[in-house]
């Protein structure tokens, strides 16, 4: 199962996330659900450091990928990052046994 961390602040606006492991819902290479999360994830990464050029810690490895905004989060980030949460949400509606989404605050 994959399971993604939505990091918020105290405004409820995204500062990072987190997203580790794989679906197991279908074989390596054919596995629509793992390729759809990964797939939203990276994106979000890229929208965030190539396009708005913003400062990111964050870690790529087989099946984990891990974000942080180092600067607080803007109406753009938050555009970016509210729209990969919102992909990934469908996802788990489809796919409730290879995803489970949950919000950490603070």
């Amino acid at each position: 199962m994959i399971s993604v961390e939505i990091f918020t602040n105290t405004d409820e606006m995204i500062t990072g996330y987190c997203v580790k492991g794989h679906s197991g819902t279908a074989k390596r290479g054919q596995d629509i659900v793992c390729a759809g999360v990964s797939a939203l994830a990276q994106s979000a990464l890229l929208g965030i450091m190539e396009h708005l050029h913003r400062t990111v810690d964050y870690d790529i490895a087989s099946g984990n990928l891990k974000m942080r905004l180092l600067e607080p989060p803007d109406d753009c980030t938050e555009a970016i990052l509210r729209s990969m949460y919102m992909g990934l949400a469908e996802i788990e509606k489809l796919s409730p046994k290879g995803i489970q989404i949950h919000e950490v605050k603070g």
